[in-house]
């Protein structure tokens, strides 16, 4: 697999955008985690959703743009779930 740096670039704005809107859910406030844990958080979402859209079979049809609305939407979902993920590993790890 290539991976270009269209591509990489790609990554990086749908990792933004989707760690953006999940940091302002989760948070409640517009910045968020911050602009590199909102990166961070979208990019790793963004591998999570991905994973699952394709294992589910999910298509919602939007890929008709070079930046699909589906990427941000999957790449969402799945920053959403990273974070209860880490929600739920700190609140394990408090108790011991």
């Amino acid at each position: 697999m290539n991976i270009t740096l269209t591509d990489l670039l790609v990554w990086v704005v749908v990792g933004m955008i989707a760690g953006s809107l999940a940091g302002v859910v989760v948070k409640r406030k517009k910045g968020g985690f911050g602009r590199y844990g909102n990166l961070g958080i979208g990019l790793v979402g963004a591998l999570i959703g991905g994973f699952l859209f394709d294992l589910l079979r999910i298509d919602l049809g939007l890929q008709n743009v070079t930046i699909s609305l589906q990427d941000i939407v999957s790449a969402f979902v799945g920053s959403l779930l990273f974070l209860v993920a880490l929600f739920y590993i700190r609140s394990w790890y408090k108790k011991k």
